[in-house]
Formats: structure tokens, sequence, C-alpha cells
């Protein structure tokens, strides 16, 4: 019986048109047995050699018979399905399916897996980058994906490629040798003091009171308030349960999931004045589980719909625009100044950890910073 070759194994020959050919045993069809025959050209023998020797380096340690299955799209959807999917959150993989099948597949989908580079990588970021965006009325007319997504997006398909090279698919992940965008800070801004009663004034002119006092004595995500029921409220401990939020999917669809994050499921405490508000708002639509249900369907609001309104309050105050989710950054700024501590407003917001919104906060606590430097100044001064 003739010996098998082995994988890698190759010779070289001169074709009838002058160019030198190098052939190698890539590696042997699961199903029959057969070798799989791979080829390279060269110019002149040397050449030929080079890149046979190359060849066979990459063969090694991959599995030719599945990896040539793959194309950066099949790939991607393979993994979305048994890799991702099933352990991530729903907003996650919400998130992702839109990476893939709406960014990435239709760049560089056809691609094979195996002669996919850091180059195609690079190239795909710096698309998206100038011009990823799929809604051009989003993003204040700027027709690129923001640095923080496309940092995500990279960030996805180290992952997707990383286990790629786990199963043999390819030799060695090309994001590895990638630069990703650096995240772009976007500048924070609050609802400064002196503006919160002509805010909430034109709020109350639209009916709209006890969602945005609500909003801005806790934080909540835009997605979290509109989910909120009245079986959430505790009127007797003075309490809101966070326990679920809307999110769009990648077909434009509102679904219900669990908040961002575990630590996001919490119980938040609120002001007497802000159960009143509540109260009566319950008392004009008694039967409606949802807390704020929109006048025009009886339904929660879309979370979307709640930042067209802030917009609307906005303009009606003659007040400068702000994002929603200021809304969130102004609760935590006032709050710190005014004395909570950072973990309390770590936990009211939902974050993963305190030191996140330490962080984050940096310019709130400062003024507590320099309250702490003076008080110790002061018994200092006392004690020598």
């Amino acid at each position: 019986m003739a010996k098998k070759r082995a994988n890698g194994e190759g010779n070289i020959r001169k074709r009838a048109d002058g160019r030198w050919e190098g052939r190698y045993t890539a590696g042997y069809h699961p199903e029959t047995g057969k070798r799989i025959i791979k080829n390279v050209l060269g110019k002149t023998q040397a050449e030929c050699k080079a890149k046979l020797s190359a060849a066979m380096e990459a063969t090694r340690g991959i599995d030719v018979s599945r990896a040539d299955e793959y194309t950066v799209a099949t790939w991607l959807r393979s993994w979305y399905e048994i890799y991702a999917k099933p352990n991530i959150r729903i907003s996650t993989a919400n998130r992702y399916q839109l990476m893939v099948e709406q960014y990435t597949i239709p760049r560089i989908g056809s691609i094979k897996l195996t002669k996919l580079t850091a180059h195609d990588l690079q190239k795909l970021y710096k698309d998206l980058m100038e011009n990823g965006r799929i809604d051009r009325k989003s993003g204040h007319g700027n027709p690129g994906l923001s640095s923080t997504t496309v940092r995500s997006l990279h960030l996805m398909l180290h992952s997707a490629l990383e286990r790629a090279v786990k199963e043999r698919l390819i030799l060695r992940n090309p994001t590895e040798d990638c630069i990703a965008p650096k995240v772009q800070k976007i500048e924070m801004q609050i609802l400064p003091p002196e503006h919160i009663k002509d805010y909430l004034e034109a709020a109350d002119r639209r009916g709209l009171l006890p969602m945005f006092y609500l909003e801005l004595v806790t934080g909540l995500r835009k997605g979290e308030i509109t989910a909120l029921l009245w079986s959430d409220l505790d009127t007797l401990n003075k309490t809101i349960s966070v326990s679920k939020q809307y999110v769009k999917n990648p077909n434009g669809e509102l679904t219900l999931s669990r908040p961002k994050t575990e630590t996001s499921v919490r119980k938040i405490s609120i002001p007497q004045d802000a159960i009143d508000l509540l109260i009566t708002e319950h008392s004009k639509h008694p039967e409606n589980p949802y807390m704020f249900p929109s006048p025009a369907t009886g339904e929660m609001y879309y979370p979307d719909s709640v930042v067209n309104l802030h917009k609307k309050i906005l303009k009606d105050a003659g007040l400068p625009h702000i994002r929603f989710h200021d809304l969130r950054h102004t609760f935590a700024t006032l709050a710190l100044q005014n004395g909570v501590d950072v973990k309390t407003v770590s936990s009211m917001l939902g974050h993963y950890d305190a030191g996140f919104t330490l962080r984050t906060y940096t310019h709130a606590t400062r003024q507590k910073q320099d309250e702490a430097a003076q008080t110790m100044g002061s018994f200092m001064a006392q004690v020598m």
C-alpha cells in the first residue's frame, strides 16, 4: 500500500506554459479520505518554492476540509447562532445581529474566511466610520457610525474569529493586527438647576409632569421608564422596581427584555412628591397596566417617542437642546453634588460598579473633594 503523503508535504514541477507549480497535500476529506490537493504558481523555481513553503506553513494547524466551507458571512452567521446568541442578553444579541447582517456581511461577507486579513478589516472600519449609517436621519447629519459602535463591532469580530482559531479554521486572528477606533466621548451635559423649574412647567403643560419628574429623580434609561407598570410602584416603601426594558431589535421592532446588566435589576427609592404625582396620574387611567400609557394608543410610549417629547418640552421652555440621556446625567450629577454617596448613586443608576460611576461623574465629585480638603484643613489647624 502506498504511503500517505503527510499534511503540508509537496513537490515542484515546471509546467508547459513555462511557469513553476508547487503542489502539496493540505489535508484529507473527512468522508472520502481522499487527499485535498492545493497548488501555488511562480514565474521562477525560487519564487514557487518560497510560495509553496509559505502555503504549507499556513496549512499546518488548520482543518482544511472544514475551513474551505466558510466565507466570512457563513462563519459569522454560524458563530452568532451557535456561540453568541444562546449566551447573551436579547439586547446584545439584537445588536450583534445588526452588526453582522447590516454592517459586516454586505461589505466583506463574500471573502473566504481563510483569506480574511487585517487589511480587509481595517478598510471595513474606515468605511463604516465614513459611510456606515443606515438611518441617515439620525447622527446629526453624519453619514458615518460613531467610534463607539465601530469599536464594539471590532470586539465582536475579535470574539467570532477567536472561536474560528480554536476550531482550527484559521491559523491566526486577523483582528489582532488591527487598530480599533478610539472612542470619542460625547461631552456630557446636564439640565442646570436654574432650568429645572421651567422644564417641568413645560412638561406639565403637555400633561407629562409625572413621567419627566420621575426621570429627573431616578435617572432611568428611556427603555426602562417606558416599560414601567403600576405593579412596579410600591407606595408604602416609596420605591419603584426596575426589572425590564424595551429595546429595538434589528428589524426596528420593540422587544421587552431584562435591563442592560444584572445590576440594572433594582429597586429605586423615590420622594413623596413623585409618589403623589404618580397616584394622580393613575387616577386618570386606573384600568391601564402601564404607568405612562400613550394617549393615542393606550399602550406604552415608544422609547423614541419619549425622546421626541423631551425635545418638545425643551423647545416649549425655550431651553438649549440636551439629549434625553442627559437627564440621567442630571440626576447623577445633582445627587452627588448634594451629598448622596457614590455607591448609592451607582446602585440607583444600575451601574455595574461604583468605580464606573465615579469615573463618569468626576466633575460632580470634585466639589465634594474640595469640601473634604477644607474639612481636613480645619481639623489639622485645630490639632497643630
